[in-house]
């Protein structure tokens, strides 16, 4: 496995590796929702690569993207001292500790950039997500009660918390 930055030449395969993250029905994005063109998506690589404070690796099993990890440093003097995550491991890819080497990785970012605090959020009833997250140190904030719609219901996230 390697964890490196993601770049342009990697927007073909990184978009397909997101649209199968959206169709396990865990991320943002309804499965099909995403309408992102390879080109577009090309540029957003670009302008997160300018930015300092945005972290955006992937995970390479086999010359295949198996998973992402991006961290989005906060810009404010009050807050900058935080970094949102979002997480992402491609389904064939699970139980081969992926997502906690690119968890590892983010936290030596973090340590370089100054950051003692990371946050995520979890669909409450995304339970191995959940566990993964607490084994990796995170703590529950809170409970953010009917913040998405998924197939017509509401569901609660967890907003979860590490001091690094």
């Amino acid at each position: 496995m390697n964890i490196r930055a993601l770049n342009e030449d990697d927007a073909a395969e990184f978009l397909v590796l997101y649209k199968r993250l959206d169709d396990s029905g865990y991320m943002l994005y309804d499965p099909g929702e995403r309408q992102t063109s390879v080109e577009d998506q090309k540029k957003g690589i670009a302008r997160f690569k300018k930015d300092d404070g945005v972290y955006f690796h992937v995970a390479e099993v086999d010359g295949n993207l198996a998973g992402f990890m991006a961290a989005f440093k906060s810009k404010l003097n009050r807050n900058k001292h935080s970094a949102y995550l979002v997480l992402g491991v491609d389904e064939d890819y699970r139980g081969r500790g992926i997502a906690s080497s690119l968890f590892n990785h983010v936290f030596e970012w973090a340590e370089d950039q100054g950051i003692t605090r990371l946050e995520l959020t979890v669909i409450k009833d995304n339970a191995p997500a959940f566990n993964l997250y607490k084994k990796m140190g995170f703590t529950v904030e809170g409970e953010k009660v009917h913040s998405l719609v998924i197939d017509g219901k509401p569901v609660n996230e967890y907003y979860m918390y590490k001091l690094i």
